[in-house]
Order: structure tokens, then sequence, then C-alpha cells
């Protein structure tokens, strides 16, 4: 079957091949296991890691990558630890992660060419998720990508506070991602509405 001729996924947006679904549905299984019954944070990257290493629910995971920012973000550490253990804390800090693209990039599609336009096409599905489904109490936005749908959505009513670093994403997959991590966490550290006033620490 040619990929012209492929479904598209539900999750992507991509054209889905019987192994794209599979791996979609078992990386599905693992994340709603520790989906919060009262998400407060909700965490939202741009497009799911390749590696099962860096997605953070992997029964295997090694925590590395994006699984290693967001175990900085929650303040946990996997040492000694199983990695249901981990996912289990993290689920109770009450922090759920997620990506506009719950799958990673088919080989062969061009990040630069074809990811901002998967990513407008998903907004609105992904906007409605949150309103009608997650219900979390505030959103982060942790990726560069997600500058467009940051502008977008703060103006529009996601039904919880959208947490910004200075009105732009907080950006992990950038050269000062270690920075944005410590950012975000002083940011958590404090109501969200008094941060929005005040604007990260530091700032003018």
């Amino acid at each position: 079957m040619t990929i012209t001729n492929l479904p598209f996924c539900d999750g992507c947006g991509q054209p889905a091949s019987a192994a794209h679904i599979a791996r979609r549905l078992k990386r599905l299984e693992w994340t709603t296991r520790y989906r919060p019954v009262h998400i407060q944070t909700l965490l939202l990257g741009a497009v799911s890691p390749e590696a099962d290493s860096a997605f953070l629910y992997s029964p295997a995971s090694e925590f590395l990558g994006e699984a290693g920012a967001m175990m900085e973000v929650a303040g946990l550490s996997a040492a000694g630890k199983t990695a249901g253990t981990v996912h289990a804390e993290f689920q109770r800090c009450g922090f759920f992660l997620t990506h506009v693209l719950e799958c990673p990039l088919e080989h062969g599609i061009s990040a630069e060419a074809s990811l901002p336009e998967l990513l407008a096409k998903r907004a609105l599905a992904v906007a409605t998720r949150i309103r009608r489904s997650l219900k979390p109490k505030r959103v982060v936005l942790f990726s560069e990508r997600l500058a467009a749908l940051a502008s977008k959505w703060a103006a529009e009513d996601l039904g919880s506070v959208l947490l910004l670093e200075q009105g732009k994403p907080f950006v992990f997959d950038g050269a000062d991602g270690a920075r944005a991590v410590v950012s975000l966490r002083a940011a958590l550290a404090v109501p969200s509405a008094a941060y929005l006033a005040a604007g990260p620490p530091g700032s003018p």
C-alpha cells in the first residue's frame, strides 16, 4: 500500500501504516494508565519523541531526553525505582504529559516542511480535547515549535490557565533547555494568576 492510500492517524494526522497504528495504541495504553483523575498541570509538547527511552510513560523508560526534563520539572528522581513507581509519583503530583502530535514524525516526513502544517491542523482538536476531556487547571507549552499555537490559544478560552514564559512556550528543546526547566519549576511554585501578573522571576 502506498503512503497516499493510507488512512490518517487520529492522534497526529500523518499517514498511518499498520505499524504506526500499533505503536500509537501501545503508547496510548502506557499513557492512559497514569493519567490523573484531576489534572493539575498539562505538559504539552509538539511531537512525541521517537525513542522509547525518551518517552516518559514507557515501562522500560530510561528517562532520557524529554522524559528526563519532565522528571526535573516534577522534582522527581528515578534512582533505585522501577519505571512504574516513577510514573505513579508523576501522576500523584498531578502532572500529565501529552503532545499535539501524539506520534513521532514518520521517516521521510520533513519537520521543517511539514511540521508547522501538521501542528496547525491538529490545533482545534487538541484545544477541544483540553476543554472537554483533560480539563487541567493549567496548560504548559514546552516546545519552540508551539510558538504559533501559543499566540493562537492565548486569545482563546481553553478553560485552563495557559502558562507561558513572557508570552512564549518554555523551550525545552532548544540550546537553553536547562534554564527553561528551572524557569518552569519557579512558575509552578507560585499561583498561576500571580505568575501571569508579575512574569517570570527576574523579568522587568
